[in-house]
């Protein structure tokens, strides 16, 4: 039996991301080295393209060293001449071509994949979006030690120092439609303020209460994107006008808002609480229902999903490899680029297939199916009939998961390092994550008629 393998010839035949390089092309990667500037004068032994592959194959299997990427990359390329490049010349190569190409490959990467008035994607013509941030370990080394820096924690310093990533997604698609990171030491809001640059218009972002300052809130208003964010719930926000629901019109620096204070009760194995949530929209039509309102915001955890993804499926809970700032940049662009590239293939199969909710497309299949495509250098170049599914879309279609359940994941470790029992507090649920039900209550002012859901305004003031 023989097998043809259709790849870029000559020296830049190992640069290839198996099936994935149909998004991430020749022609995306050369015109991404060009704008940079990186653009080779001569063709080497690792040509620039090579290399940025190389890098988007390591962000595939981050618990391989480079030249046993580079291994994966020729796995499939028997017959052909390729290189054995040593680990010094591939990391030679790595620092010769900087991180700039990745940065320029993410800029055209980047947004939304998504169809007009596809299921869980969009709301009242609006794009479901949220932003929010997280932390990722790099090396423990000198030159990554004068950039970033390890945080306090209960047990002294943190193992490793930490790099902050702050993200804006689509919710529905979970695609990267801009991010930004740096060192640790800087918060969450000053990152995302970077973010504003890529609201616009027929989007709705949705926020924790670290996102609800005056000023952030001024500068999301003015793009016109529409905002749902929480706020604490001492935080006074005074009538100026009510509205028939429970809810009332306020004002946050110049911007008007529909202010919605509610009552969620779920119900899990370990038991039940009931809490209080104030919540600020730009969203001020009466038109809209407050319970819309109140269960669009729950959308707000699919953020989270995307850094289990990022973290805990494709890193495996590891650092970062790279030992100096600038390799950091390069990896950390890369890692964005990869995801990007499969949550792409993905969103590729789920929205050519009607009535198919793109929450139900594993992660976790198309990952490891993108990975073998890699190793065999299968897919490479389109055939003649252009396949928008491909083989990484159509495991997904095969196994697709049930619909998501609610669930509830309180903030603790599931494995602790210490002995004793971290401090609780009245009323929290601890342990690991548990199925989670909203339980039903006939509210005064408003009535859901949705199973299992419990949620009523609270009047301002109370």
């Amino acid at each position: 039996m023989s097998r043809v393998v259709r790849v870029a010839g000559g020296r830049f035949a190992p640069g290839h991301l198996g099936e994935l390089t149909r998004i991430v092309s020749f022609d995306l990667v050369d015109a991404a080295i060009t704008e940079a500037g990186k653009a080779q004068k001569r063709v080497r032994d690792l040509p620039a393209r090579v290399v940025v592959y190389l890098l988007l194959a390591g962000a595939l299997f981050p618990a391989l060293g480079y030249p046993l990427v580079w291994a994966k990359l020729v796995g499939g390329l028997d017959g052909l001449r390729v290189g054995s490049p040593t680990a010094s010349a591939l990391r030679q190569a790595r620092a010769r071509l900087g991180p700039e190409p990745i940065r320029a490959l993410f800029e055209l990467l980047r947004g939304p994949a998504a169809e007009p008035s596809r299921r869980g994607v969009w709301w009242w013509g609006r794009l479901v979006v949220a932003i929010d941030g997280t932390q990722l370990g790099v090396a423990d080394e000198a030159r990554n030690l004068m950039i970033y820096r390890k945080s306090g924690c209960n047990h002294g310093t943190t193992g490793y120092p930490l790099l902050r990533l702050v993200a804006l997604v689509g919710c529905g698609t979970r695609t990267v439609i801009d991010a930004v990171f740096g060192p640790a030491t800087s918060g969450e809001t000053v990152y995302a303020a970077e973010l504003v640059r890529s609201l616009r218009a027929g989007m709705i972002l949705l926020a924790d209460r670290n996102f609800a300052s005056r000023t952030l809130v001024t500068a999301i208003a003015e793009t016109g994107a529409d905002l749902l964010v929480r706020v604490k719930n001492g935080r006074r926000l005074p009538a100026c006008r009510r509205l028939g629901d429970g809810s009332w019109i306020s004002r946050i620096g110049p911007v008007e808002v529909r202010v919605v204070r509610c009552e969620i009760t779920i119900a899990t194995t370990a038991g039940g609480r009931t809490g209080v949530y104030q919540l600020v929209t730009t969203v001020t039509d009466p038109a809209v229902p407050t319970a819309e309102l109140i269960r669009l915001y729950h959308d707000r955890w699919k953020i989270e999903t995307v850094y289990l993804e990022l973290k805990t499926t494709i890193l495996g809970g590891r650092v970062l490899r790279a030992r100096t700032p600038a390799g950091v940049e390069q990896e950390v662009y890369a890692l964005l680029c990869a995801y990007q590239a499969l949550r792409l293939a993905i969103a590729d199969a789920t929205l050519a297939t009607p009535n198919l909710d793109p929450d139900r497309a594993s992660f976790t299949i198309a990952l490891e199916t993108a990975r073998d495509q890699l190793v065999h250098a299968a897919g490479v170049i389109a055939d003649s009939v252009i396949d928008l599914v491909g083989t990484i879309g159509r495991a997904v279609l095969a196994r697709p998961m049930p619909d998501r359940r609610l669930r509830v994941s309180p903030r603790v470790v599931k494995r602790a390092i210490s002995n004793y029992a971290a401090s609780t507090r009245k009323g929290r649920i601890h342990g690991p994550s548990y199925k989670a039900t909203l339980v039903r209550h006939e509210a005064p002012l408003l009535r859901t008629g949705v199973k299992d859901l419990c949620l009523w305004p609270v009047a301002a003031g109370r």
